[in-house]
């Protein structure tokens, strides 16, 4: 529960309307679960996160920055403290020459369809991500053969003592769905990507055949965190899901996708311990089977 003299505080940062004590965290993931956050406020600048995070760290208050929520799994106790999303408000993109440089908000499909209306290719893969960029690039997003770390020129970060730093690729330190900032208490304000000059029809194009294959093997109709294990070395997560028998298994209202093994998916009334029991049994079961073991991507939010 948020104090009355913590929201006076918080109205003195951010208008009044940005400020929603107690909002359901299964309205800003993409998995529709979670539950009820102490405070979800709306950020319009990197000035207002800044001092928002100061303020919060001096008063000693748990703080999460969220986007669009694509990675997570919420309690459904929800969370006991300030969410600080970084979204609609902060999306503002600008294309300057082969660069295109834009705020934290913007999605990686709005990022895409901009490099697409300015002939720039280098994007596409992102195009059906269902994410911001911000969180794109501490996750290092990726798929069909391209990630971040292969166009991102500087990120823009601010600390938890509220300096803005200025990243370039090598201190990034791209791994695999990782990078230097992922586990680090920075936030991610501005990205600049390094694309290439190309056909307009021929990125539509790819765009529209990597939009087929997803909407052929993923289970687009149903709320969900993506992948949720990352792929182990040799192998393919859904491949050894699937082969362990254990497509379609159900545990409450979570799901291992029949489409795709390694999505586990909302089949409407889905609760967190739900997910995470199956998550632990498909972990279980796949050691047994395999002697692999599983490593989740998705972020536990508690």
């Amino acid at each position: 529960m948020i104090s009355k003299t913590v929201l006076e505080t918080l109205e003195r940062f951010v208008p009044r309307e940005n400020i929603r004590p107690g909002e359901p965290m299964s309205r800003h993931t993409t998995f529709r679960i979670g539950g009820e956050a102490d405070c979800f406020v709306e950020i319009e600048s990197t000035e207002q996160l800044i001092q928002l995070g100061r303020y919060l760290q001096m008063i000693e208050l748990p703080c999460l920055v969220l986007g669009n929520g694509s990675n997570l799994l919420v309690s459904d106790r929800g969370y006991p403290g300030v969410v600080l999303h970084v979204g609609a408000r902060m999306q503002q993109i600008q294309v300057q020459g082969d660069r295109l440089v834009a705020q934290a908000g913007a999605s990686m499909a709005q990022a895409a369809r901009t490099a697409w209306e300015q002939s720039l290719t280098g994007l596409e893969f992102a195009s059906g991500i269902p994410g911001t960029l911000g969180g794109g690039v501490i996750m290092n997003a990726g798929a069909y053969g391209g990630e971040f770390s292969q166009i991102v020129s500087q990120v823009k970060a601010v600390d938890r003592e509220g300096n803005v730093l200025e990243l370039d690729n090598a201190a990034m330190e791209f791994g695999y769905r990782t990078s230097a900032i992922k586990n680090q208490p920075f936030t991610v304000v501005e990205v600049t990507l390094q694309l290439a000059r190309g056909e307009q029809d021929a990125i539509q194009g790819r765009m529209e055949e990597l939009a087929r294959r997803r909407k052929e093997k993923q289970p687009l109709e149903y709320p969900s965190a993506g992948s949720i294990f990352k792929r182990p070395e040799g192998y393919y997560a859904g491949e050894l899901i699937m082969k362990s028998g254990l497509r379609g298994c159900q545990i409450g209202g979570a799901r291992v996708s029949d489409k795709h093994c390694g999505f586990i998916i909302n089949t409407g009334k889905a609760t967190c311990e739900d997910v995470r029991d199956l998550i632990a049994h498909v972990q279980e079961r796949v050691k047994a089977c395999f002697g692999v073991e599983l490593e989740t991507e998705v972020i536990y939010i508690e």
